[in-house]
């Protein structure tokens, strides 16, 4: 009994032994860090490597330096023309103050999840839908911005938001398909009159033209009528004004004679 007795002594005190030699030896990746309490109070933060702590004194939280990606629930959002559309995004932001990640937030993926959702409320509630499906890279920036000014206090940088769908129910698809309609009617008429006043325009500076050289007007006559007997009608009736008798020598030379 006494050696199976010292057995189970020795037994337990081996896996207390190297339970604390588990609590004081700590190896940290390249991309993780150690923040350090003693007695509860933060003393340093160590990494990456081998980390020698004083068992029941010291305690280390492990704080991944990589960046990580918070994908946003989708958002009933109410634009600034009264439009409902639901919006969801993507973050990408890293830690890069292991210190003020532990201890000035308690959890910093969920503050900045909470974070990211109202932001994503107030600014998209400024803008119109048509603003919203346009300017993007314009919103991302704005949303980004925020983001990093409120975040920066708990060591975390936000490096980039994307917006990655905006849903409109049916009835709305539908309206902005119609003025999209009406939008393109608009720029053809808006084509169609400003090609008709150029013509006019040139035409009245033509008028203008033929009016002060009256040959020249004999000669558009003439290419009118070329232009007439190169169509395939037989029979072509037409006046004959005495002002082109003198472009014609035969018809001249009679007249002179006569």
């Amino acid at each position: 009994m006494d050696m199976f007795g010292d057995l189970i002594f020795y037994v337990v005190l081996i896996a207390i032994l190297l339970a604390i030699l588990g609590s004081a030896v700590k190896i940290l990746r390249e991309y993780e860090r150690g923040v350090i309490f003693t007695l509860g109070r933060f003393t340093g933060t160590k990494g990456p490597g081998l980390i020698l702590l004083v068992p029941f004194v010291q305690q280390m939280v492990r704080v991944d330096l990589r960046m990580l990606v918070l994908d946003v629930p989708s958002q009933d959002v109410i634009s600034r023309d009264n439009v409902s559309v639901s919006v969801n995004a993507v973050i990408y932001f890293r830690v890069i103050d292991p210190e003020n990640a532990t201890i000035e937030v308690e959890n910093f993926m969920q503050a900045t999840s909470e974070l990211a959702q109202t932001t994503l409320r107030s600014v998209l509630g400024k803008h119109d839908l048509d603003e919203m499906l346009a300017e993007r890279d314009k919103l991302n920036a704005d949303i980004q911005e925020i983001l990093d000014k409120h975040t920066d206090a708990w060591g975390i940088k936000v490096s980039n938001v994307e917006i990655k769908h905006v849903d409109v129910n049916e009835s709305m698809i539908r309206a902005i398909a119609r003025q999209a309609e009406a939008e393109r009617e608009r720029r053809a008429k808006v084509i169609n009159a400003e090609g008709e006043q150029q013509a006019a325009q040139k035409l009245a500076e033509a008028a203008e033209i033929l009016a002060r050289e009256p040959q020249a007007m004999q000669l558009r006559y003439l290419s009118s009528l070329n232009v007439i007997a190169s169509e395939k009608s037989s029979t072509i009736v037409f006046p004959f004004p005495m002002e082109l008798a003198s472009l014609i020598p035969s018809v001249s030379k009679a007249k002179k004679e006569t």
